[in-house]
């Protein structure tokens, strides 16, 4: 990792350990937490009032994505779903009712502050199928061929490691897995430079991908089946963007999946589970 890519990643990890702890000591306030401020473009009102109603007040404070990804989604019941930078949870906690008791959502995180806060909301939501990991959505601490659907909320683009993104998205995912990913996209003809003028990358602009860009970068990972559809404006040439893509169903990866006993778990040569050490437990 260069210098120049390891103070992009801990200006992004200070920019949110420091919006964790902003809605954290304002939920202690007697009015409770505000909402973080961005503009109309991001945040808690892109859910719907039903979906934020059924969330602790601090877990919907803290929503700072450009779209609602468990929509985009369309999850089943049953379905293992992970969230890469799941924040303070809002999409995990929501992520988990769809799937039910019989399913089960992740939260991805590498900032302590955050998975703190998400915690504490999925103690307030009283949710169990919940499980939090910390680490970067470069380096997935998952096993392969073991989540159903990944999605993930306005957070791509802050990655520094794109191509490493799609490629542990892909592995961790299930023989005809899925993504649904809100983020933010550029036109095609917006130079990098250009995005950086229209803001910077802690804000999700500078950062963002253009249309082709993520396109090519989905398909290199092996993806199928990629839609990019922008919904809004969020800057000029900017747009927060749905995007759907498949992995494909292939002979080797049904072997590997077949050998594989359990997400946080993976078989020794005796055939005993050997849990991972990485997981983020009240």
């Amino acid at each position: 990792m260069t210098e120049q890519t390891a103070n992009l990643r801990e200006t992004v990890r200070r920019r949110y350990a420091a919006a964790a702890v902003q809605v954290t000591e304002g939920g202690t306030a007697c009015c409770g937490p505000a909402a973080i401020e961005v503009d109309e473009n991001f945040g808690s009102a892109l859910y719907a009032a039903d979906e934020r109603g059924a969330l602790p007040a601090e877990a919907v404070a803290a929503s700072l994505g450009c779209g609602n990804p468990t929509a985009v989604a369309d999850l089943h019941e049953g379905e293992r779903v992970l969230d890469l930078g799941s924040g303070g949870g809002i999409d995990v906690l929501l992520s988990a009712r769809r799937v039910g008791a019989t399913g089960k959502a992740y939260g991805l995180d590498m900032t302590e502050e955050m998975l703190a806060l998400a915690l504490a909301n999925q103690k307030k939501a009283g949710v169990t199928n919940v499980e939090f990991l910390k680490g970067t959505i470069e380096a997935i601490p998952l096993p392969a061929n073991s989540i159903d659907v990944v999605i993930s909320n306005c957070v791509i683009n802050l990655s520094t490691d794109k191509p490493a993104v799609f490629a542990e998205t892909f592995r961790v995912l299930t023989q005809g897995g899925r993504i649904g990913i809100s983020d933010v996209v550029a036109d095609d003809a917006l130079a990098p430079e250009q995005r950086a003028e229209r803001g910077d990358y802690v804000g999700c602009i500078a950062g963002a991908l253009s249309f082709t860009e993520y396109r090519a970068g989905l398909e290199a990972a092996g993806f199928t089946d990629i839609e990019i559809a922008a919904t809004h404006s969020v800057a000029d040439g900017m747009h927060s963007a749905i995007v759907r893509a498949t992995k494909p169903i292939t002979t080797t990866d049904r072997d590997d999946a077949d050998g594989c006993c359990g997400v946080t778990a993976c078989c020794t040569s005796t055939g005993q589970s050997e849990e991972r050490s990485d997981t983020v437990t009240t």
